[in-house]
């Protein structure tokens, strides 16, 4: 049986890792573990040990409490009601971001605005 716990870190890691345009293979590669091991972490059939955590954190460049930011949060914010539930876990949501950030600042700016614009028209 997966513990909430385990799932809450692996779709931390997996979002983190979308983000950053990572493989599970290139992630198992550079802590040294095959990327089935990756998929078992990311869906929270295994545990990943406190050694191995640190390695992923540094290989995704973030800090440990990284992975259990939101973990047991209750709350959900009220403009969030119009959100899928866990819209992170969404991988064209990711890619959105992903691609979002990769702009130019003045222009992601401009583009910010108009979804912003946009949203309120819909």
């Amino acid at each position: 049986m997966k513990h909430p716990v385990d799932v809450h870190v692996g779709q931390r890691i997996r979002n983190r890792r979308w983000m950053t345009g990572t493989t599970q293979q290139q992630l198992a590669e550079k802590v040294g573990i095959k990327f089935q091991q990756i998929q078992k972490y990311e869906t929270g059939m295994n545990r990943v040990s406190a050694s191995r955590l640190w390695d992923i954190a540094s290989v995704l460049g973030v800090k440990i409490d990284f992975f259990f930011e939101g973990l047991g949060e209750t709350e959900t914010p009220a403009n969030a009601n119009d959100l899928p539930g866990n819209i992170l876990t969404d991988r064209e949501a990711l890619e959105l971001l992903r691609s979002y950030y990769a702009i130019p600042e003045n222009q992601r700016k401009r583009l910010f605005e108009l979804a912003r614009v946009l949203s309120e028209a819909a």
